[in-house]
């Protein structure tokens, strides 16, 4: 592996660690040319999912991709990066218990605002702007109207 520093390949790993699901291992390297110290990650390589987008064409399903929309639906928010990653990695769990190696951008994006809508009621609408391709501002009022009725009716107004 090479020092993204100074591109030297002479490494040794000062540390390394496996993930909470056993999927991946942090390892810790220090450059044995400048001395500094980077990470980086070891995971399986699998038969990669597909996801299947709203024009019916199909890519690969791209962590850095999902995680980059979380980033973006959540941006000046305070939402701390681990938890964006838990989110990325819960989806990827959900995947992986899929028997299908394909999926539709709308179960993601479904799955998605499911947990966004827990942690940041501003970054749910964000991200449901995108995922569900607002044509209106009709639609949008529609989802912040559902975030500001009650999940359930007060026993004073029954």
């Amino acid at each position: 592996m090479r020092c993204p520093f100074c591109s030297e390949s002479r490494d040794r790993v000062v540390d390394s660690r496996e993930s909470r699901d056993g999927a991946t291992i942090r390892r810790r390297r220090e450059c044995l040319s400048c001395g500094r110290r980077f990470t980086s990650y070891e995971q399986i390589e699998g038969i990669p999912y597909m996801v299947v987008k709203h024009d019916g064409t199909r890519e690969e399903f791209s962590r850095k991709k999902l995680l980059g929309g979380l980033l973006k639906a959540c941006e000046k928010r305070p939402i701390p990066l681990k938890r964006l990653e838990a989110i990325v990695d819960q989806a990827e769990s959900m995947l992986n218990e899929q028997e299908d190696r394909e999926i539709s951008t709308q179960e993601i994006g479904a799955f998605v605002m499911e947990r966004l809508k827990e942690l940041d009621q501003v970054a749910y609408v964000r991200f449901a702007s995108v995922y569900r391709r607002f044509e209106d501002i009709d639609a949008f009022m529609d989802v912040v109207k559902s975030l500001l009725k009650p999940s359930h009716q007060d026993p004073k107004e029954a």
